[in-house]
């Protein structure tokens, strides 16, 4: 690998829509570009002064996503980081099988610093904010984006603010609290946004999170973040770009920075070809984009609270459906049947503990499969983007066993009688029992 010097130098913002160009001073207020604005809002993306190989590292690298910093809107030394990025990437063979494809990874973003791959978008919007000046950080969140701004902002010394909603996992919001963050529940969901955008105008907060309807996405230039999930996967892979790579999307934050980054890598060719992306969603709003050829997302009507409570919005957005047509991938809405089973299989069959969420991605694998869409001899890796310690009180509705044993004789009577696989006497190897009989 080539070794290169610091942060690439971001000159412009352009439309991922009509491709109008901003000067890099442009503010960036959740609305997108203005010119697309009415007709279908699209997110902005940085335009760097140069291209840079995405897989060059600098010397003597930072042992986290840093370590691509000429790829990103912010030096290594300059950056606010927690050590996040370079996640594993687990080849998961028994639920493989049990879906159908043989050469099934996941990159478990669980292990994050605060447990989710929302670490990857606040290293590098809190590194952006401190460099810009601000004092606070906000976003709005049910939980996972909330709990990483807080803990970034907690590091760089920065005040945070979390506007949120009733039915939040409480997990989850004292994640946050711990951090140090305000957290700021609103019955209303659309009055965080209200809030943020005047705080935003009043008082100079960096808002990281959307704040705008109909929403484009979060903050342009910690979308960047992720892309730095892409080029993980290959370097894991050993150059290789999966033919699938399947993530839970809500507003695409991490759907499009993920496919920015394989467009990336293919453009340097470091791959020969790209990967179909996948967004497992909730209530239809890509599916029915795809669909009928709109550039602009209609709100679904929610049929039903999904307990993927990070993913249930009712409509996604212009930058998550780009990604979709680009890649020539699809939209898979999953509903709650199987959603806790699905975690449960993953947990005993892999050891992987995902937020419900983040199986979502799996769901869609098999209806895939069904469909005959992904081919079983495919290469698909499926993104967790979060730990299910972050949503217990969605997942465990009560402990499944309460009794304490007052005795081992209590204990080995339960066992009998509840998982008899257990006790079986293992065979005794041969130069054990020539042992035995010899004594």
């Amino acid at each position: 690998m080539a070794v290169v010097p610091g942060g690439g130098t971001v000159v412009g913002l352009t439309c991922i829509r009509c491709g109008r160009s901003y000067p890099a001073t442009v503010e960036i207020d959740s609305r997108g570009c203005p010119a697309c604005h009415e007709t279908a809002p699209a997110n902005l993306r940085p335009v760097y002064a140069s291209t840079a190989d995405p897989l060059s590292i600098a010397a003597n690298p930072p042992r986290s996503l840093w370590r691509y910093a000429h790829a990103l809107p912010c030096s290594a030394e300059d950056a606010v980081s927690l050590g996040e990025g370079q996640t594993p990437l687990v080849e998961t063979s028994r639920i493989g099988r049990l879906l159908g494809v043989a050469n099934l990874f996941i990159k478990d973003e669980g292990r994050n610093p605060t447990w989710s791959h929302k670490d990857r978008f606040s290293t590098v919007a809190v590194s952006v904010a401190r460099a810009q000046g601000a004092k606070v950080v906000a976003t709005a969140s049910s939980g996972n984006a909330g709990a990483s701004l807080a803990a970034y902002a907690a590091r760089a010394g920065l005040r945070c603010v979390v506007a949120t909603f009733g039915g939040s996992a409480e997990a989850m919001l004292a994640q946050i609290r711990k951090y140090g963050a305000t957290v700021l529940p609103l019955a209303n969901k659309m009055d965080r946004w209200a809030l943020l955008a005047q705080a935003a105008e009043r008082h100079g907060w960096f808002v990281a999170s959307p704040y705008q309807a109909p929403v484009v996405g979060s903050h342009a230039l910690g979308i960047e973040g992720y892309k730095t999930i892409a080029y993980e996967i290959v370097e894991q892979s050993g150059g290789i770009a999966p033919d699938w790579c399947v993530l839970p999307v809500c507003y695409g934050d991490a759907l499009s920075g993920v496919w920015s980054g394989f467009e990336e890598l293919f453009a340097q060719g470091a791959i020969p070809r790209l990967p179909r992306m996948v967004a497992a969603e909730v209530h239809g709003s890509l599916a029915q984009a795809l669909a009928t050829g709109s550039d602009r997302l209609e709100e679904r009507r929610m049929e039903f609270e999904s307990r993927a409570i990070s993913i249930g919005a009712p409509r996604s957005t212009y930058q998550a459906l780009k990604a979709l047509r680009d890649s020539s991938g699809s939209a898979v809405p999953v509903k709650n049947d199987g959603l806790v089973e699905m975690q449960e299989r993953l947990a005993r069959m892999e050891g992987i503990f995902a937020e419900l969420a983040s199986v979502t991605p799996l769901l869609a694998i098999a209806e895939l499969r069904r469909q005959r869409v992904i081919a079983d001899d495919d290469r698909v890796v499926a993104i967790v983007t979060a730990s299910g310690l972050k949503d217990l009180d969605q997942s465990v509705t009560s402990p499944t066993h309460k009794t304490i044993f007052q005795s081992t004789g209590e204990a080995w009577e339960w066992l009998r009688d509840k998982d008899t696989g257990l006790l079986e006497t293992p065979a005794m190897p041969a130069a054990s029992r020539a042992e035995t009989f010899s004594a």
